[in-house]
């Protein structure tokens, strides 16, 4: 996910992306300490899209106020 395409989002997209990128770091979680995980690569894109995503929220969160 690149930060044009988060930035082209509205807030309740955003938060909703969100949700999903933090239920599937969960779960992902649980398939590395299984020993299930295939694609270990795809914990840190999930992270880094979820720092992106609370970045920009915030950015325009301080630009509403």
């Amino acid at each position: 996910m690149k930060a044009v395409d988060v930035r082209a989002k509205t807030p309740d997209e955003l938060n909703e992306e969100l949700t999903n990128l933090q239920k599937e770091a969960f779960n992902l979680r649980f398939q590395t300490a299984s020993g299930q995980q295939e694609n270990t690569a795809r914990v840190r894109a999930v992270r880094r899209d979820i720092a992106r995503i609370k970045t920009i929220l915030g950015e325009k969160s301080r630009v509403e106020a």
